[in-house]
């Protein structure tokens, strides 16, 4: 048997304020945990995208002293 969002909300106001605090810190998290995890599977597959590139000589590359040489360039 399932709850209907009606009834949920019913039972939910129906908690003390503190419970009701708690019920509403785990469904945010719950949300958070969502995004967090879309965020992460969009960086795999950003990295296997830029890793892809490397292999097929697509990508621009730099060396460390060029990296360092234009921080410092940019840091003056």
């Amino acid at each position: 048997m399932s709850v209907t969002l009606s009834e949920l909300e019913q039972q939910a106001r129906a908690l003390p304020a503190e419970e009701r605090a708690r019920l509403v810190e785990v469904l945010l998290d719950s949300l958070r945990e969502t995004e967090i995890a879309e965020i992460e599977a969009e960086w795999q597959r950003e990295i296997a995208d830029r890793v892809a590139a490397y292999e097929r000589a697509e990508a621009q590359t730099f060396t460390a002293e060029e990296v360092f040489a234009e921080a410092r360039r940019l840091a003056k």
